[in-house]
């Protein structure tokens, strides 16, 4: 898939034309699979907590996913908080006292079988409510008596039942047990269809048996007795359709994944525990999933109201739509020449290019207008299906080595040699946010040495922010608004949209605040007094002294707030600007962003200008083919930085826990971008040539860390995103063409914006600004209103 989007921007005099035809394909597809998935809910049943209750597969041999949506594992805490005012009976065998063992020891990890049989088992832990396993071998008068009684008190009652195997067993699975199964049946279907007004009722399906090592009195009991009452549980039971909300809900997902491990059961009847474990964690997610609303667990929630942020932005962008069809209805669209630097915003905002006409911001807001709205469909409207992420080494390493094969394969000569020329830099984002993309969809982060290994990427990324906008500050010198203006406008354009369209604050896209808050913190840097340049700086060497104490006093500023977690947890929790760095009403997640990447802007920012400086004193020697120094220290050098990136993959996969790597990342990720830089640039043939293909990925990096978020994974990046259910592999080809093209189409529509948006002109700037800035304090204001309005309901 990826050499497919990279082929169709490959050659420059064909790419308008056949990325064009690229989107227009992805706009098909999302129209037809929209339509698809919409017709399949309306007809064939989009009820999440049917699919959780009735299929799914085994992803690993104890992980369980439902099918279409996502299971949430929960902990005690959780567990006990749901229950705290609900009662939950199990009735039935020993089967069923089995589900209820796994179901407590959820609430209750300490839990254990104590061997009790044909008796009832109560269990009450203090933080929550009482639950029962009620023996009852069969469906008869005692239990129908039992039910009535319930339904005469009405209170919140889960009833998870389960009876068929003792009538089997004590008839010899005779035709007339079968009957009379039916009969007793019906007798209770009307209480359990009342109970189920005021509370829930689970009817579990039988499980199968592993009848080669059943005993001798258990030999009656076969998979097509038993498939034979399940029959008559699903025929018989709901019998009044006029009452759609009392319904018994028929647990069968259980008796799938059984089918897959019975043959691991001891007796042949009892399930093992990692299959009763699943039918335990599938009914506690119907039961609590709608009341606790768990990121991880799609299955059985409704979706919340559009807030109203939410829909004054929809009226934005249909006002948008209907201005530009009203001014052109009679016009065709005039193609436009691309942009000739697409950028991802990081280090230099794109050169401009020929003025827009008047209908390019209408046009652009109306195709910025449809992608928001395929990103609402896929991450906040229930229409397309989720999935859990689950991590073996295959699903990370194997697309890893095609994409390393693949980028190899796409090689080209640079045009310059120089070191991190631009070719080079784009090389190295697109390489790296293709490892992040399939670091993400994977769930790698599970597995401590990749990781680790991730870590010093995102640092590199920071690394590169340092290194590019001090190179620009100190050769140019360009301290003006416009130029800020236009950096984080790159910066921050779809992120600010995202947080409007998907309700979601700034914090949560955690890496454009990280980057947006260190180029503020560079540009104070280089443009506080004395603005020291290299043309100053080539007048006197005195100010080479001078801008080392300017990095030495940030370097300085960092190390003072990250000793002083008080003080930053303080200055940054202040409304307004909390509103930009917190996240779940804690600023937690922001000081641990900012700390574990704390030194990677002063790496860059460092080594841009010890090079820049070799490179004006012509220490370096950067000609086509040429090594970066002579040929012993080019050696020592490429030694050195060997042993330094197989030192840290030894030591990264010596790991043990997250927290104590996290502590010596930040002064060590320095070391391993430097090794890389060295590596990369120190023989002449490697500077020569670069990877067209990772570079024409840099050139979106920005756009496609972003959109991965709703688009590719899903559940706020939780998930996995299912267009086509049933065939991953074709799943995630589809997905990922539609994800890039989108990506490539938001960065061509805020290189459009950012020209209408951040005019040249000084006083024209200033009003926009000021116009920001009201906008910016109304939605804050409007904000801490809903959010007092949320405290006073409480």
């Amino acid at each position: 898939m990826a050499v497919l989007a990279y082929s169709l921007g490959k050659r420059e005099i064909n790419q308008y034309f056949c990325i064009k035809n690229a989107k227009l394909l992805s706009l098909v597809a999302v129209i037809l699979l929209t339509v698809f998935h919409t017709v399949s809910r309306y007809y064939g049943g989009g009820d999440t907590c049917e699919w959780l209750l009735s299929s799914g597969r085994f992803l690993g041999e104890n992980v369980w996913q439902p099918y279409g949506c996502m299971m949430h594992k929960y902990k005690s805490i959780e567990a006990k908080t749901c229950l705290a005012e609900k009662r939950v009976a199990f009735i039935g065998d020993s089967r069923i006292r089995q589900l209820f063992y796994s179901y407590i020891q959820i609430i209750d990890p300490t839990q254990k079988e104590n061997g009790r049989k044909h008796e009832n088992i109560p269990f009450e832990d203090r933080s929550s409510s009482v639950n029962d396993f009620l023996w009852y071998a069969e469906v008869n008068n005692s239990l129908k008596e039992r039910l009535m009684s319930w339904t005469e008190v009405k209170a919140s009652t889960c009833t998870v039942l389960c009876l068929a195997k003792w009538s089997i067993k004590l008839r010899s699975g005779s035709s007339e047990a079968l009957q009379q199964y039916r009969a007793n049946l019906t007798a209770i279907s009307l209480p359990l269809e009342q109970l189920a007004e005021d509370g829930e009722v689970y009817w579990v399906l039988q499980d199968p048996v592993h009848e080669e090592v059943l005993s001798d009195n258990r030999k009656m009991i076969t998979n097509e007795q038993l498939d034979l009452y399940n029959e008559a549980a699903l025929g018989t039971l709901n019998s009044n359709k006029k009452n759609a909300k009392a319904r018994v809900r028929f647990l069968g997902a259980s008796r799938q994944a059984a089918m897959e491990t019975i043959a691991q059961s001891a007796d042949g009847l009892h399930l093992p525990e990692n299959t009763r474990n699943v039918g335990a964690m599938i009914l506690m997610n119907a039961v609590c999933n709608k009341v606790l609303r768990p990121i991880h667990g799609s299955c059985c929630q409704a979706l919340p109201a559009p807030s109203l942020l939410q829909k004054l932005t929809a009226c934005v962008f249909l006002g948008s739509t209907l201005v530009f069809l009203l001014k052109h209805i009679n016009r065709h669209w005039k193609s436009r020449p691309t942009p000739p630097d697409v950028e991802s915003g990081e280090e230099k905002p794109a050169t401009a290019a020929s003025p827009l006409s008047h209908k390019a911001p209408f046009q652009a807001m109306c195709k910025m207008g449809l992608i928001m709205a395929y990103f609402y469909l896929c991450d906040r409207a229930d229409v397309f299906m989720k999935e859990q992420k689950f991590y073996t080494h295959s699903t990370f390493f194997i697309p890893l080595v095609y994409m390393f094969v693949l980028g190899i394969f796409y090689s080209e000569n640079s045009k310059e040699t120089k070191l991190l020329n631009r070719e080079q830099t784009d090389e190295w984002k697109g390489w790296m946010q293709l490892v992040i993309l399939i670091y993400h969809i994977s769930g790698a982060s599970a597995f401590i040495p990749v990781y680790m290994h991730v870590r010093v990427l995102v640092a590199a990324y920071l690394f590169q922010t340092g290194y590019g906008h001090f190179s620009f500050f100190w050769l140019k010198g360009d301290f003006g608004l416009y130029r800020v203006c236009q950096v984080l406008f790159r910066l921050n354009f779809l992120v600010i949209v995202l947080c409007l369209v998907m309700d979601r604050p700034y914090q949560f896209y955690y890496f454009v605040p990280l980057v947006t808050f260190w180029f503020v913190i560079i540009y104070a840097t280089m443009a506080m007094w004395p603005q020291i340049l290299q043309k100053k700086a080539n007048g006197s060497g005195m100010w080479h002294i001078g801008i080392l104490v300017k990095l030495l006093g940030l370097l300085l500023f960092i190390c003072f707030f990250a000793y002083s977690q008080g003080l930053f947890e303080n200055i940054f929790s202040v409304w307004p600007v909390s509103k930009l760095f917190e996240l779940n009403g804690s600023i937690h997640e922001w000081w641990f962003r900012w700390k574990l990447d704390r030194f990677a802007i002063i790496h860059g920012m460092l080594f841009a200008f010890v090079y820049l400086l070799l490179q004006k004193c012509q220490v370096l020697s950067e000609g086509k083919g040429e090594s970066l120094f002579s040929t012993r220290i080019s050696n020592i050098l490429l030694l050195i930085s060997v042993v330094s990136f197989m030192s840290y993959s030894i030591w990264a996969s010596s790991c043990k826990n997250k927290t104590e790597c996290n502590e010596m990342h930040p002064y060590i990720s320095g070391l391993q971008i430097l090794a890389f830089i060295l590596i990369r640039n120190i023989p002449g043939y490697a500077r020569s040539l670069y990877s067209s293909f990772f570079a024409w990925f840099g050139k979106i990096s920005l756009e496609l860390f972003i959109c991965q978020y709703h688009i590719w994974l899903a559940a706020d990046t939780k998930g996995i995103l299912v267009l086509i259910p049933g065939n991953p592999s074709l799943n995630i080809i589809l997905s990922t063409f539609i994800f890039v093209c989108v990506a490539h189409e938001i960065s061509l529509i805020t290189n459009d914006l950012a020209q209408v948006a951040i005019p040249k002109d000084g006083a024209a700037l200033l009003k926009r600004l000021l116009a920001a800035g009201v906008f910016t304090l109304g939605l804050l204001l409007m904000s801490k209103s809903a959010e007092g309005n949320q405290g006073e309901g409480h």
